[in-house]
C-alpha cells in the first residue's frame, strides 16, 4: 500500500494494486508496481503535477527525475544515475499500466506514448509463426530508453562446486544443487512440496503454481515438469533420512534445527545463506544467478531455444532469447575450433 504523508492511501494506487490482486499476481510483482508508484507521485508531489493532467512531456521529465534523483542528500558533483535503463523502462511501464487501468475506468483519458512505424520483416530476428501475415507496421514506445544488452553472468563449476562444498548440511547442499540442475526460480524452489518430487520409475520435479504457500513463495508461471538426475534424488533421499526434523510439514525446505521445526524456509533464509556462503568462499552468487548458469550451460550443449524456454517455463520464446543468449569470447573460440576441426 502507497500512503500520502497523512497515512491515508492514495487512491488511484490503492484501486489498481487491489486489481492485481483480484487477478492473483504475484506479491513481489505487486510489491515493486507498488515501489515504482511511490516513486512516480513523489516526482509528481515535487513538481506539484495534477496526476490526472499528465502528458508526454512532464512523462520525460520523469524519466530525467530517475536517472538524476537517487532520494538522497548529495554534493553539488556530476551524478551518474543510479538507476539503469531497465530499471527506468520497468518504472515508466507501471506508470503507463497504471493510466491504462485508471483510463478503462473513465478517470482519465490513455496516455498516448506511442508512434507507428514501419519496420524491415526479413531483418527480424525472432519471427512467429504468422509473422507473414503482419502488415510490417508496428508501434513504437517513443518514452522507451533502449537497453544495453548485458551478460547477466554465471558461474563456473568450479564456483558451483565451492558453494556446494562451502554448506555446513545436506539441506543446504540439495537446495544449491537444485538451483543449479533445474534452473527452478528461487519461489518454485521454496514452493515444492514433498508430492512434488516423483521419483518411482521417473526423476521428475513438478512445479506447481499456489496461492497458499506459508512462506509467500509463489511460481511466476503456470505448472510444468522438470526432469532431474538420480543424484539429485539421492540427494533429496539422504536429506530426508539424515535431516528433516520430526514435524507435520508438506515443504521440501523447512527449518531443520531452529524452532518452529518444520516451518517452510523463507527467501530472507535463503539470503543469509548466500551471504554466509560468500564470506567463506568468496564466491558472489544468488539464487537466480544459478538459473542463469543452468541456461546457459544448456544453451551451448546446443539445446533446442524452444526446450530451453520450456525447461524454464518462460511463456514467451523470445524472453529466452533476450535474455539468455550471450555469446562470450570463450564461446567465440570453442566455436571457431570446432569449424577448424570439421574442416579437416
Amino acid at each position: 500500500m502507497v500512503l500520502n504523508e497523512d497515512y491515508s492511501p492514495i487512491i488511484p494506487i490503492h484501486d489498481y494494486l487491489r486489481y492485481l490482486e483480484n487477478k492473483n499476481y504475484s506479491p513481489n510483482t505487486i510489491k515493486a508496481y507498488a515501489r515504482n508508484l511511490k516513486l512516480y507521485w513523489e516526482f509528481l508531489e515535487s513538481r506539484e503535477i495534477d496526476w490526472t493532467q499528465i502528458t508526454v512531456l512532464k512523462l520525460s521529465e520523469f524519466i530525467h527525475w530517475l536517472k538524476t534523483s537517487n532520494n538522497k542528500v548529495i554534493n553539488l558533483q556530476y551524478l551518474t544515475g543510479s538507476r539503469t535503463e531497465k530499471t527506468i523502462n520497468h518504472i515508466l511501464k507501471t506508470v503507463r499500466l497504471l493510466y491504462e487501468f485508471q483510463s478503462r475506468l473513465g478517470v482519465v483519458a490513455p496516455l498516448d506514448v506511442y508512434q507507428t512505424k514501419r519496420i524491415n520483416k526479413s531483418k527480424l530476428k525472432y519471427k512467429s509463426l504468422l509473422h507473414h501475415t503482419q502488415t510490417g507496421m508496428i508501434k513504437m514506445n517513443i518514452l522507451k530508453l533502449k537497453e544495453p544488452r548485458t551478460f547477466p553472468g554465471c558461474l563456473s563449476k568450479d564456483e558451483v562446486f565451492q558453494l556446494i562444498d562451502g554448506c555446513k548440511n545436506i539441506r543446504d547442499k540439495f537446495l544449491i544443487c537444485l538451483l543449479h540442475e533445474s534452473g527452478m526460480r528461487i519461489g518454485e524452489v521454496l514452493g515444492l512440496r514433498h508430492e512434488d518430487i516423483r521419483s518411482k520409475g521417473v526423476n521428475e520435479i513438478h512445479v506447481v503454481k499456489r496461492e497458499n504457500n506459508a512462506n509467500r513463495a509463489r511460481a511466476k508461471t503456470g505448472d510444468r515438469i522438470i526432469d532431474v538426475s538420480k543424484e539429485l534424488m539421492r540427494m533429496y533421499s539422504t536429506y530426508l533420512v539424515n535431516e528433516y526434523p520430526k514435524a507435520d510439514s508438506d515443504y521440501v525446505f523447512v527449518n531443520c534445527w531452529k524452532e518452529p521445526l518444520g516451518e517452510a524456509m523463507s527467501k530472507s533464509n535463503v539470503d543469509n545463506l548466500f551471504t554466509r556462503l560468500a564470506n567463506k568462499t568468496g564466491v558472489k552468487a544468488h539464487p537466480h544467478l544459478l538459473r542463469h548458469t543452468h541456461a546457459t550451460e544448456l544453451i551451448r550443449a546446443n539445446w533446442d531455444m524452444a526446450h530451453v524456454q520450456k525447461r524454464l517455463g518462460h511463456s514467451d520464446v523470445q524472453t529466452t532469447i533476450n535474455t539468455y543468449v550471450h555469446l562470450t569470447d570463450d564461446d567465440l573460440a570453442q566455436k571457431y575450433k570446432e569449424y577448424l576441426d570439421n574442416r579437416k
